[in-house]
């Protein structure tokens, strides 16, 4: 490996580590939503790697669209601005559909009591609180939960903006082959560190006694994903 290919190697790493640290919306959605919908910390973890792929792929794909036409790197910076803009867009929209869904869903769950009286017995009464219900469509008598799939759709759509300009195009000024393995790197550790931030959120948040503030973690997870789309924004 060539002394600026392994500069480069370096430089890929730390910015697949620091864009996405510095970037909650890469954590924070499937935080906020694992939590609220009870994923198992292997579905978290799935359903987060194949964002995370798509995400780069996009860009990847992007890009080697890019070097191929000979295309400037204004012109792909340019156009990755608007993604940027579009995908902050349907992270609020996304968010403000998923926390009134959840205000309605606490709505719903509110703990209650029905009294019961049995002919000539005394009367009893037993709180409870409608059934967990799930944001999803009905396909020939099966749930299907969409929120995953809207989640996918958001980051395939969203660019990785340090990606093309600062890994790729700078390792193609030597060889395809030198592109390529500064943007795997790049991609396995921006997966690894989402995955990695996500799953110790997680067994952190789950310890944490939310209390009558548990049936409005929907509504929470709705909020944070405006904040996310807000903060892309600004």
């Amino acid at each position: 490996m060539s002394q600026e290919l392994s500069i480069l190697t370096v430089t890929a790493a730390s910015l697949g580590l620091l864009h996405t640290i510095t970037g909650p919306d890469h954590y924070v959605p499937f935080i906020m939503i694992s939590r609220a919908r009870k994923w198992s910390l292997a579905k978290t973890a799935f359903i987060t790697f194949l964002c995370g792929i798509g995400h780069i792929l996009s860009a990847v794909l992007l890009g080697a669209v890019g070097l191929a036409l000979g295309l400037a790197l204004g012109k792909i910076k340019a156009f990755d601005a608007v993604r940027d803009s579009i995908a902050a867009w349907l992270f609020i929209a996304f968010g403000l559909v998923y926390f009134v869904w959840g205000l309605k869903h606490a709505a719903r769950n509110r703990p209650h009591a029905h009294f019961h009286h049995h002919g000539g017995e005394d009367g009893h009464a037993h709180g409870h609180t409608h059934n967990e219900e799930h944001l999803h469509v009905h396909d020939h008598g099966r749930e299907v939960n969409i929120t995953p799939w809207v989640l996918f759709a958001i980051f395939v759509f969203g660019p990785c903006e340090v990606l093309i300009p600062l890994v790729m195009y700078p390792a193609a000024k030597n060889s395809l082959t030198d592109a390529l393995i500064v943007t795997l790197v790049f991609g396995a550790v921006t997966i690894v560190t989402m995955i990695s931030v996500i799953t110790v959120s997680l067994l952190g948040f789950n310890l944490l006694p939310l209390g009558k503030l548990e049936r409005y973690t929907h509504a929470l997870a709705g909020l944070a994903i405006v904040v996310c789309g807000v903060l892309i924004i600004i």
